[in-house]
């Protein structure tokens, strides 16, 4: 039996890897969103427990734990974050962007 697949090194941004058009900002939400859930698992709490020790809707950390990031902008995920007692730091770095083909159109 002989697989002929190719191993291909991903950018480190499944989005953009996928050809996604806003692959920095989902890989940002998603990294915000990720962090609030490895809070909320730490601290064991439900999201009805973390709505009552924050004030954000319980509905919201439904979202953010199941993946539903659709109506979260970067601010917003990052004040869940401060509302949990996390500080918040995040670092830009500008340079040129390697061009990697989505995955369905390589050759």
């Amino acid at each position: 039996m002989s697989d002929d697949m190719d191993i291909i090194r991903g950018s480190g941004n499944v989005f953009r890897d996928l050809g996604h058009p806003d692959a920095d900002r989902e890989q940002l939400r998603a990294l915000l969103a990720a962090k609030i859930i490895g809070v909320l698992d730490e601290r064991k709490l439900t999201v009805r427990a973390a709505h009552e020790a924050t004030g954000v809707a319980a509905a919201d950390f439904s979202r953010i734990r199941n993946a539903n990031l659709g109506r979260f902008t970067i601010d917003r995920l990052m004040t869940i974050l401060s509302s949990l007692g996390q500080d918040v730091e995040i670092s830009v770095d500008v340079r040129p962007r390697r061009i990697i083909a989505p995955m369905g159109l390589r050759p």
